[in-house]
């Protein structure tokens, strides 16, 4: 049966009776009273990694929230327990189940267009009509977990890691332009190396459409992504025109519907299809690295940043 476990009374007592769910305040408290067979984790980044490892030293399968955290504390010592663990672990970065994702990575990695050499990412949202409570969340705080890469941009590098590999070098530029009440960034351009392909990600949380676009570009040809609506297309090197592949919309709680029911798929033996805690933990040294090279203004080796940066 499942449970809720929150320290504040109101979230607590709303999701509770609103799902008929029985519930305490503390985590502790829940591991030891509920027993349940799976966590989900879902606080502000700090707290990520050390419930991550008490829920599967449980004998919990363990969900989390992305970002995997907001530091590199304990990253090993948890992926060492995931790597001995009997328990399934994923990371919630939803684009692993949209299926316009899904059929470009598939095509993407069949080679058909030839080695990918560049990837443009641009992306953009009104997060103050989407979120309109984000003032008050983690969000405000960069050490929450919190700012347009932590919270938004970091989906967009995530899925772009699992078609090219993860990121080697990158140089950020973000500041904070328009969004109220907080002084986090809203607005973010970065130039990435990931081994010998380049890579560009833009984002800004206040322009008026929602829409993200990602091409791939190869020598053979490209391919585009694009959500809003939801389709991707290819362009071959002796195309005339793009040949695209539409989807129907998709409603906004389908996606985390999907990817619960992709987890408890994979508890149940099946083919995993989400984020591995390894590969979230890559894509944290992406965010580390972008916080850093924005506030020194240097270009910031990946695997060697740290966040807050040293001067």
């Amino acid at each position: 049966m499942a449970s809720v476990c929150d320290p504040v009374a109101e979230a607590r007592d709303r999701v509770a009776a609103t799902y008929g769910l029985p519930s305490c305040a503390s985590w502790e408290e829940g591991l030891r009273q509920f027993r349940p067979r799976m966590v989900v984790i879902c606080t502000p980044a700090p707290t990520h990694v050390p419930l991550a490892l008490a829920a599967l030293a449980a004998g919990c399968h363990v969900l989390i929230e992305k970002p995997l955290s907001h530091s590199l504390d304990r990253i090993e010592e948890l992926l060492q327990a995931c790597a001995v663990s009997s328990r399934q672990s994923a990371v919630a970065y939803v684009y692993h189940v949209h299926p316009v994702l899904a059929d470009a990575r598939t095509f993407l990695q069949t080679g058909a267009l030839g080695k990918i050499h560049q990837v443009v990412a641009v992306a953009g949202q009104p997060f103050h009509r989407l979120r309109p409570g984000y003032a008050s969340t983690y969000y405000r705080e960069r050490n929450l977990g919190g700012g347009a890469i932590q919270d938004a941009l970091t989906h967009v590098v995530n899925w772009v890691e699992s078609v090219i590999g993860p990121a080697d070098s990158l140089l950020c530029d973000c500041a904070h332009l328009v969004l109220s009440n907080v002084t986090v960034e809203d607005t973010v351009h970065i130039s990435a190396r990931h081994g010998d392909t380049l890579a560009s990600y833009s984002l800004n949380q206040f322009q008026s459409p929602n829409e993200t676009t990602i091409q791939f570009n190869a020598a053979g040809g490209s391919v585009r992504i694009e959500f809003n609506p939801p389709r991707w297309g290819f362009f071959g090197e002796k195309d005339l025109a793009w040949t695209w592949h539409d989807s129907p919309p998709i409603e906004r709680d389908a996606l985390f519907i999907a990817q619960a029911n992709a987890f408890m798929d994979q508890i149940e033996g099946q083919p995993a299809r989400l984020c591995t805690v390894a590969a979230a933990a890559e894509t944290l040294r992406f965010n580390l690295a972008a916080l850093a090279s924005a506030d020194t203004s240097r270009r910031v080796s990946v695997r060697d940043a740290t966040f807050p940066a040293a001067v």
